[in-house]
């Protein structure tokens, strides 16, 4: 297709001006009637010298906003024939670009924190309709003025229930040099977390101001991050908390199995980072020597990833598991039997278990008494939770505890369970011999009733 000029007419589109041109095609700003959105075209470079790899993405890109719905990818509005004009008209998304940031790192950890939860919840969005990006990186990253981030650029994406076009030629581009994921580079592109590690590479730089691996540009030098670690963050800026630095490095593992096993239980960990437990990579400050990085290299030599069906095979895995405690009005057995739910619903999985409680909020400079205050409230509900959690002998980096304040539990209950995107919730059941009339008004019945995830009643 030509270059587009302002006024011309594509189909009922109305071109504005051209916003960008490059090696793989042209952006314009468009318009058109009905239509209350604003509109952007991409019209891909298909003529002479154009790799065939255009093609490809153009029609990845197509199926992948096909099929996406929801806040953290633009929506598809039009398309153009790919045989006589090839087009794709999105939604335009107002924003910055997360790449703005990245240019004034590094950023202080709160901030880094605020970004990297915001892309971790928009990657997992995605993940959970079996999309993988596989191209994550700042410059295809919008963050919109209410903080929500916002994925662009799927050409390289891979969909799990469509045909993945790159994977079936001889070399399919693995992205971006800096961010891409060693199990990428082997030609996997059906693990998730593949784009947990590349958000690991935005962490790092946003917090450090370089690139972990650098911007290799040969394949020997891309491999090095199978074997050779970064510099840890907190040796280029001291100020870098090892909470933040055990989530980066985390992110960063070689080995997918290492890693977070989902963007969202990233989120959780920056959006609690009193909760992250710190193991000897968040108080690491140097590299490892040359004996380590010999023997990651040879482990590295057989590295093979393991094929995953579809993201959600994965997802389901490492759920994030919430139960509800009555710290104050519970019993032991009502305290065992979501012990022994808790058993079941995460058995055979990794599943990150958050313990939270409700109270009534306490001023913080207290009452009458010296021990009736706010901090001293959360400290007592904090050792009743470990006192419940005990039993279940599960790793530090697995679970975490939470008091939460308010008046109405409900509300409460359910907002953590939605924001921080909980699989399960494990609450008490009423018990039976109450009425029915006033076993539907119950807390536990009414978080049935309304959470954004599944909910199990546990009955003693």
């Amino acid at each position: 297709m030509h270059k587009l000029q302002a006024g011309e007419h594509v189909d009922q589109f109305r071109v504005i001006e051209r916003i960008h041109s490059g090696g793989m095609g042209d952006i314009y700003r468009v318009e058109a009637d009905g239509v209350d959105l604003p509109l952007v075209m991409k019209v891909p470079q298909f003529g002479h010298g154009a790799p065939a790899s255009n093609v490809i993405s153009y029609e990845t890109e197509l199926t992948v906003l096909g099929a996406l719905r929801g806040p953290h990818a633009p929506r598809l509005v039009g398309t153009g024939e790919i045989t006589t004009r090839p087009y794709l008209v999105i939604e335009r998304i107002d924003g910055a670009l997360l790449k703005d940031w990245v240019e004034k790192a590094p950023l202080p950890a709160e901030e880094v924190a605020r970004l990297g939860a915001a892309v971790a919840k928009a990657l997992h969005d995605v993940h959970q309709q079996e999309v993988n990006h596989l191209d994550v990186k700042p410059s295809n990253i919008i963050v919109r003025p209410s903080g929500a981030a916002v994925l662009i650029d799927f050409g390289l994406a891979r969909h799990a229930h469509h045909p993945d076009l790159l994977s079936e030629e001889s070399q399919p581009p693995a992205g971006s040099a800096p961010y891409v994921s060693p199990e990428q580079l082997l030609g996997d592109r059906s693990d998730p977390r593949s784009d947990v590690f590349a958000l690991g590479v935005i962490l790092y730089e946003l917090a450090t101001g370089k690139l972990p691996f650098g911007s290799p540009t040969s394949g020997s030098a891309l491999r090095k991050r199978l074997y050779r670690d970064p510099v840890p963050p907190r040796a280029l800026q001291s100020g870098v908390p090892e909470w933040l630095q055990e989530v980066i490095l985390r992110c960063l593992e070689p080995h997918p199995r290492n890693r977070y096993a989902t963007a969202a239980q990233v989120a959780f960990d920056l959006a609690h980072p009193d909760q992250v437990a710190i193991t000897e990579r968040g108080r690491r400050t140097r590299r490892s020597g040359p004996l380590a990085t010999l023997n990651r290299w040879f482990k590295a030599k057989g590295f093979e990833p393991i094929t995953l069906a579809a993201p959600s095979a994965q997802l389901s895995r490492a759920p994030i598991v919430m139960v509800a405690i009555a710290t104050v009005r519970g019993t032991e057995e009502g305290f065992d039997a979501l012990r022994e739910t808790v058993r079941r619903v995460t058995r055979d999985r990794g599943a990150r278990v958050a313990c939270v409680t409700v109270v009534k909020p306490t001023p913080a400079l207290g009452g009458s008494n010296s021990s009736d205050n706010a901090a001293q409230q959360r400290l007592e509900h904090l050792i009743l939770l470990r006192a419940w959690a005990e039993p279940l002998r599960l790793p530090a980096e697995l679970l975490s505890m939470h008091v939460l304040e308010s008046n109405d539990p409900v509300e409460a209950l359910i907002h953590y369970a939605h924001v921080n995107h909980v699989d399960h919730l494990v609450i008490g059941a009423p018990p039976p011999s109450m009425p029915p009339k006033l076993r539907a008004s119950t807390v536990s019945m009414r978080v049935a009733a309304d959470a954004p995830c599944s909910v199990t009643l546990a009955r003693s």
